[in-house]
């Protein structure tokens, strides 16, 4: 599959080729202070996201917010996380994906002090809106500058990437529970949205110093890289072989989404596990899914990204039927941590794929199909729920796994 790489080149670092006194050469350890610096990048996306996350409840009671109401400032932050998405794309391509990730990670790091200070439901829409679009916009422009590294370094590192951001996530989480009885919302957020800063002024320094490889550097990398056989695409057949990987990320966080708010949920009412077994269900699948993204480079280059993405999809599609009809919690807690497992890998390696071949409009298009699914996977979940029950319900989160692992099957037969 070749890579498209449409980013241009903003580094002032000149190549040099003598030794590094580390033992590595000026380019090598440059991609190596990239590398960290983009991982960090994620981490910190992860984070503050998280620590919104956490702080919900605060805020719902401040604007005194009913659930629909809520449920609709909420629907905010994917209304301006889509609206960005395609328009961050184009900015990637003429000013370059490192530049764009700095400025949104900044725009997200000030955007998520700003709902604990408001006092209605219409300024939190207001300022959720705000939200929305630095956390779309570092998503496109991060994954973008992932892809343009991952074709630099030549090895399928996006997974580790992926699991930067998971495990930002889970510390953001686990401090936002720890300070959530200590200090304010506002205290928290400030504090999130200030650590966030100093990451990205920190990480941006490095990423922006960082030398990047040349459009003919990049294409050069990519012919070695890329299976001998495959063809040069065609631009139309790229861009539906893009769409195609959209849909198997639209697939994988279907299924990441219903489990967010429904894995709990069914633990109680339909294995019967108690509040403290239950609130371990998502847990459980988030650290699942953290641990493969950590293992995700070292088992795509044993294995491929395609049977990585297929067998994942597999087990993840195996894992949920598990869960669903689960006889005991011990058995339903084990089937989700087989789906974190199975989808870990799915979505980042959808994702480096896009990119390789469309471009920062690649990854803009299949973050966006992607995040789709995360919005469609809890309401779909509800309404089939009350229609039939929540375990039949679960089994479309089965269905969507082992779609996105045929859906990489059919791309790699297409390219």
């Amino acid at each position: 599959m070749p890579l498209l790489n449409k980013t241009r080149a903003h580094s002032t670092t000149p190549t040099d080729p003598r030794p590094h006194p580390s033992g590595r050469t000026a380019r090598t350890a440059g991609w190596t202070a990239a590398r960290t610096a983009l991982t960090a990048f994620f981490a910190v996306d992860g984070f503050l996201f998280a620590a919104w996350v956490v702080r919900i409840p605060d805020v719902r009671a401040q604007v005194a917010a009913s659930h629909s109401a809520l449920g609709l400032a909420l629907l905010c932050i994917s209304a301006g996380a889509v609206a960005t998405m395609a328009p961050i794309g184009r900015l990637c391509v003429r000013y370059g994906s490192r530049r764009v990730t700095v400025a949104s990670l900044a725009l997200l790091s000030l955007a998520v002090p700003l709902p604990a200070h408001t006092h209605s439901v219409a300024a939190l829409g207001a300022v959720l809106l705000l939200f929305g679009a630095g956390y779309g916009a570092a998503n496109v422009a991060m994954n973008s500058a992932a892809v343009d590294l991952v074709a630099q370094l030549r090895r399928p590192v996006m997974p580790s990437f992926h699991a930067g951001y998971s495990l930002g996530g889970l510390l953001g989480a686990a401090v936002g529970g720890l300070l959530a009885g200590r200090i304010t919302a506002t205290w928290a957020l400030a504090l999130a949205g200030t650590l966030g800063l100093a990451v990205t002024a920190v990480a941006g320094w490095a990423l922006l110093r960082a030398p990047s490889a040349t459009p003919a550097t990049a294409t050069a990398a990519a012919a070695r890289t890329a299976p001998a056989a495959a063809p040069a695409a065609a631009p139309r057949g790229a861009r539906l072989l893009v769409v195609l990987l959209g849909l198997t990320a639209l697939f994988t966080a279907y299924g990441e989404g219903a489990l967010a708010d429904w894995a709990t949920l069914h633990l109680t009412d339909d294995v019967h596990a108690s509040a403290g077994l239950a609130a371990a269900g998502y847990a459980a699948f988030a650290f699942a899914m953290t641990t493969g993204r950590v293992g995700g480079t070292w088992l795509t280059v044993r294995l491929g990204q395609t049977r990585v993405m297929l067998f994942g999809g597999l087990a993840a599609g195996a894992g949920m039927l598990l869960a669903a009809f689960a006889p005991s919690v011990w058995v339903a807690l084990g089937g989700f941590v087989l789906v974190g497992l199975g989808l870990a890998n799915v979505f980042p390696l959808a994702i480096a794929q896009a990119g390789a071949l469309g471009g920062p409009r690649g990854v803009a298009t299949a973050s966006t199909l992607g995040y789709a699914g995360m919005l469609i996977g809890p309401p779909v979940i509800g309404f089939l729920a009350d229609a039939t029950s929540l375990p039949f319900a679960l089994t479309t989160v089965a269905g969507s796994a082992v779609l996105s692992g045929l859906l990489a099957l059919v791309v790699r037969r297409r390219a």
